[in-house]
C-alpha cells in the first residue's frame, strides 16, 4: 500500500495546480493567482507550483508574481488540484488529488478514472463532497452557472422573439462587461420563471435583477401584473413546484420528507407555464421523482412557454424536454412537442432548450475567484490544520492510498470491481 503524510501547519506544504487536459478546454483553475497571493500571505511555509498551460484564464506570469513556481514537474506536490476530471495518464501514483471526479452517482463514463486512482494508489478528494457540518457545500461554481444559464435564457428568448440580441457570456469574458450591455436594452415585455432558489438559482436571481427585470412574487406572476411593455420574473421555491400527490393529506410541505420521498409529489407548476415566456430550471432531480411538467404537456394550448434554460441539465429529468446537453459554441436546440423530437432552433413551432453542462466556463475568471475565495474560506484552514484528519476533509475523500474510504466502498461493486 502506497504510503502518505498528514498535512499540518508544521510541516511545508507543496501544492500543485494541475493543467487541465479535458476536452473541450477549460479555462478555469481551483486558485486564481489573487488567491494564491493570499493563501502564501496566510501560510507563508506553503509552496505553490503551477503547471504550464496555454489555456488558462490567467497567465503563467500573474502566478509567477503572485509568487508561485513554473514547472512540469509536480513531484514534490503533497496536494494536486484541478478542476474537471484529470485525465488517466496524468494522475501522479501515490498523491493525493483534489477535483470534481464525477464518479459518486457511478457515472459509467468516469469508472475507468477510478479504477485508475485505485491501482495508481492515489488520494481522491472531491469539490462537491466538501461540507460544512449541516451538509452544505462550501465551494461550488452554481452561482455563476445560474448567471450564465439565465443570461443564455434571455439570448435565447431575444432570438427567437427577434427583440433583440445578446452574445454568449464567452464572447465578453467578464461580468462586469456583460452587465453593461444590458444597461444598453431595452428590454420588451416578457416573463420569466425561476425554479429553483440554492446557489444556483440565487445565481439565476442576480443576473435577472441585475439587467434591470422586475422582480415579482409568485401570486403577483399568476394574477398577470404585466404593464404591457415591462419584463420580469419570479423565483419559485421547491414548496412552490411540487406538492403531496395525497390529496388526504393535501399540499403540505416538508422538505425533508420530499427529499425522502418525491416519488409522493407532483408538479404543480402548470398555472406558471401558462404566464411565462421564458423558464430557467435549477431544481436538481433525482429519478423517480416528479418532473415540472410532461411532454403531453407542452402539447397543450396553455403551455406558452417559448424558451427553457435548463441549468440543472438533467437528460429526460425534470425538463423531458432535455432531450441532450447541448455545447458552449452551440448552446441552443430545438424541441417539437408534437412529434417529441429535436428540430431547427428559433424556428415558429420549436420550443427551444438550453442545456450546457459547464456554464461557468463562459466566464472562468470571475468564477475562478469566488471559488479560489472558497477555498481559502474553508478547506484551506482544515487543510493547513489537519490534512486529510480534518472532519471536512474525511468526508470529501473517495479514497485514501488507492483504497476506497468507508462512506464509497459502494463505488467497488457498483462500478463493477471489488
Amino acid at each position: 500500500m502506497a504510503l502518505f503524510c498528514a498535512v499540518n501547519s508544521k510541516s511545508h506544504p507543496v501544492i500543485g495546480l494541475l493543467r487541465e487536459g479535458k476536452n473541450p478546454p477549460d479555462k478555469r483553475v481551483p486558485l486564481s493567482p489573487t488567491a494564491c497571493r493570499q493563501l502564501l500571505k496566510l501560510w507563508p511555509n506553503t509552496r505553490i507550483v503551477v503547471q504550464p498551460s496555454s489555456i488558462r484564464c490567467f497567465s503563467e506570469t500573474a502566478y509567477a508574481e503572485a509568487g508561485c513556481a513554473i514547472s512540469e514537474d509536480l513531484s514534490a506536490c503533497n496536494l494536486l488540484m484541478g478542476v474537471k476530471e484529470v485525465q488517466i495518464n496524468d494522475l501522479i501514483p501515490d498523491k493525493t488529488h483534489l477535483f470534481f471526479s464525477h464518479v459518486t452517482k457511478r457515472q459509467p463514463y468516469n469508472r475507468s478514472l477510478l479504477q485508475a486512482v485505485l491501482q495508481k494508489g492515489v488520494t481522491l478528494l472531491d469539490y462537491e463532497l466538501l461540507t460544512d457540518p449541516e451538509g452544505l457545500r462550501t465551494v461550488a461554481f452554481g452561482r455563476f452557472a445560474g448567471i450564465v444559464g439565465a443570461h443564455h435564457g434571455l439570448a435565447a428568448f431575444g432570438k427567437k422573439s427577434q427583440k433583440f440580441e445578446l452574445p454568449c457570456a464567452w464572447q465578453v469574458d467578464r461580468l462586469s462587461d456583460l452587465l453593461h450591455l444590458y444597461a444598453r436594452i431595452q428590454w420588451p415585455a416578457m416573463s420569466i420563471v425561476v425554479t429553483g432558489d440554492g446557489r444556483v438559482g440565487k445565481g439565476a436571481v442576480e443576473l435577472l435583477r441585475a439587467a434591470g427585470i422586475h422582480e415579482l412574487s409568485a401570486a403577483e406572476f399568476l394574477k398577470g401584473h404585466l404593464t404591457g411593455e415591462e419584463a420580469v420574473f419570479c423565483v419559485l421555491k421547491s414548496k412552490d413546484v411540487f406538492r403531496r400527490a395525497d390529496t388526504s393529506i393535501g399540499s403540505t410541505w416538508d422538505r425533508s420528507h420530499f427529499h425522502s420521498h418525491p416519488n409522493q409529489y407532483v408538479s404543480q407548476l402548470a398555472p406558471y407555464l401558462s404566464q411565462a415566456d421564458v423558464l430557467v430550471n435549477t431544481l436538481f432531480w433525482s429519478a423517480g421523482g416528479p418532473r415540472l411538467f410532461e411532454r403531453s404537456d407542452m402539447r397543450l394550448a396553455s403551455f406558452r412557454v417559448q424558451t427553457i434554460a435548463d441549468i440543472s441539465c438533467d437528460i429526460n429529468g425534470g425538463v423531458p424536454a432535455t432531450l441532450r446537453f447541448s455545447s458552449i459554441a452551440d448552446p441552443v436546440y430545438g424541441y417539437d412537442p408534437q412529434n417529441e423530437i429535436e428540430v431547427e432552433a428559433y424556428t415558429k413551432d420549436s420550443i427551444d432548450i438550453m442545456a450546457v453542462e459547464n456554464l461557468p466556463c463562459e466566464l472562468p475568471v470571475d468564477a475562478s475567484e469566488l471559488f479560489g475565495q472558497q477555498l481559502l474560506e474553508s478547506f484551506f484552514p482544515a487543510w493547513m490544520n489537519d490534512g486529510l484528519e480534518a472532519e471536512e476533509i474525511k468526508r470529501a475523500t473517495i479514497s485514501r492510498a488507492g483504497a476506497l474510504t468507508e462512506g464509497y466502498q459502494y463505488l467497488g461493486p457498483g462500478y463493477g470491481f471489488d
